[in-house]
């Protein structure tokens, strides 16, 4: 599995979000109107829309990145992984930040991709959607438009696991399971990033949780590509 592949080619990335506006009723009515619409197909006789605007963090229109982890291999024999994250309350400055390092000489190199889990569902149309959002011009490894599927630097960790079965959906959690590579979810689950950011106001926590889960993408490469697994003095973390 991916024999020509080269280690050195991925941008590995995560992304953490939540709500712009934490509870719905502090929403404006115009956007209480639009979110009623956009999850009234979800409503049935066992969830309201204040329930159901508890996930609005999955939504760009609805909400916001406030981590954003990177990390690559600098050489393809996978002996040095440096990591990256960009962490703040203002998602304007994070995702220039973000936009900077892939406009940066060393990441516009024509072989480079992104890679995630689930990221072509996920993570990469959200960044794009919150950049536009947000008037921040698009890098080009984001900028797909009139592109073939085959042209786009998109690698998906989760696609590359289905074989082709695209209805089969398998967490990171789980793979990283069945795989034999130590769990992400040490501390927190995608589900308690709300509320460890409003309530708690810890961001930190949510910068590791982000980072343990690249660090996970980046292990199931190294299984995919039939490679040792990294271990912790092989990851430097760049501030």
């Amino acid at each position: 599995m991916l024999n020509q592949a080269r280690l050195s080619q991925f941008l590995f990335l995560d992304i953490e979000t939540v709500p712009e506006i934490y509870r719905f009723d502090d929403l404006d009515n115009p956007k209480k109107r639009l979110f009623e619409k956009k999850v009234r197909y979800r409503l049935n006789d066992d969830s309201t829309v204040e329930e159901l605007y508890e996930q609005a963090s999955i939504w760009a229109e609805f909400g916001k990145i406030i981590v954003i982890s990177a990390g690559f291999f600098v050489k393809d024999n996978g002996s040095e992984f440096r990591l990256k994250s960009f962490a703040s309350d203002n998602e304007v400055q994070l995702l220039k930040d973000f936009a900077d390092l892939l406009n940066s000489k060393y990441f516009q190199r024509n072989d480079l991709k992104l890679c995630a889990h689930n990221g072509k569902e996920f993570d990469f149309p959200y960044i794009a959607r919150r950049m536009i959002i947000n008037q921040i011009p698009l890098p080009k490894q984001l900028a797909v438009y009139g592109k073939k599927p085959w042209e786009t630097l998109f690698c998906d960790t989760m696609e590359l696991w289905r074989f082709g079965d695209y209805k089969h959906y398998t967490s990171l959690e789980l793979l990283t399971h069945i795989l034999h590579i130590p769990s992400p979810k040490q501390d927190i689950e995608g589900k308690d990033v709300a509320k460890v950011y409003y309530e708690e106001k810890n961001l930190e926590r949510i910068r590791s949780y982000c980072e343990n889960d690249v660090i996970a993408i980046a292990q199931i490469m190294l299984r995919y590509m039939n490679k040792d697994l990294m271990n912790d003095e092989q990851i430097i973390r760049v501030d």
